[in-house]
């Protein structure tokens, strides 16, 4: 018979016995040889700015336009790379559909080790407190870490930092004159969307978060831990299909101001 274990002594696998200063025996690098060598593709670099679009809006309308093209170098087994040209940044890669901690952290660590030198994710969120009418965008600074993915990267703690706060500060002046709204604050990262009960929102809403999201969390422990650069942004979409006629972007699927949002990370970032 198994005796039930006090939880204030019980151990937490995803937490406790992690070596964070050891180095992987898999490494990014090794799966993209693999793969360009499966694959017959050319060693050549993704654009220094890349993004992270969760819900494909950004791929799907660039897509459909043509504006985008395959990037011929990218070697994920998983996802594909567009490239673009973005007024006044130049040559941006996007990654649609990379939903939730682990995968988004995936193909960072293989965007990094590929040549990327700035990853911008621009994901949809649900409100937690209320900024002003929807859609509007949060800088994220820190992430109440409700994922798994993080605790591979850094101990325990409750908030996943930015590891550069002049970056954002930076950004948040290149956003002042956004088309939406832009505010600065803490998000809350869940691995569980359909578990967002009314006591897990009310912690985090006690912890100061404005919304849920699903990757910052792990991208900002890996960034911490990697010395690369991560911006994170949650669009504020939606109040958790409370109401109907939620999770309305705004113009072209938000896509135009997802795009403006990209370009501000960009001017923070050179600037």
């Amino acid at each position: 018979m198994v005796e039930n274990m006090d939880r204030a002594d019980a151990a937490w696998p995803i937490v406790d016995g992690k070596d964070h200063d050891g180095t992987s025996v898999f490494k990014p690098e090794a799966l993209l040889r693999e793969a360009r060598r499966q694959r017959r593709l050319q060693t050549i670099a993704v654009p220094e700015i890349c993004v992270l679009d969760p819900d494909g809006d950004v791929v799907r309308y660039l897509e459909r336009t043509g504006i985008g093209r395959q990037h011929e170098g990218w070697a994920c087994y998983h996802t594909e790379l567009l490239a673009f040209e973005l007024d006044g940044v130049g040559e941006v890669g996007i990654l649609g559909c990379a939903v939730g901690a682990p995968f988004a952290v995936l193909v960072a660590e293989q965007l990094f080790a590929s040549g990327c030198r700035l990853l911008v994710s621009v994901t949809s969120a649900g409100q937690i407190v209320p900024m002003g009418p929807t859609p509007y965008f949060v800088l994220i600074e820190r992430a109440l870490r409700d994922e798994g993915t993080s605790y591979h990267y850094l101990p325990g703690s409750t908030f996943s930092e930015a590891p550069d706060p002049s970056l954002l500060d930076r950004v948040e002046r290149a956003g002042r004159s956004l088309p939406e709204k832009l505010h600065r604050g803490s998000t809350w990262t869940t691995d569980a969307p359909y578990r967002e009960t009314e006591a897990a929102i009310a912690r985090a809403r006690d912890l100061g978060t404005l919304a849920v999201e699903m990757e910052a969390a792990a991208l900002y422990a890996f960034a911490s831990t990697s010395g690369n650069a991560v911006v994170c942004f949650a669009h504020v979409t939606n109040s958790m299909a409370q109401t109907e006629g939620d999770f309305e972007k705004g113009e072209a699927d938000g896509v135009k101001a997802t795009l403006a949002v990209v370009a501000a990370a960009a001017r923070g970032w050179r600037g």
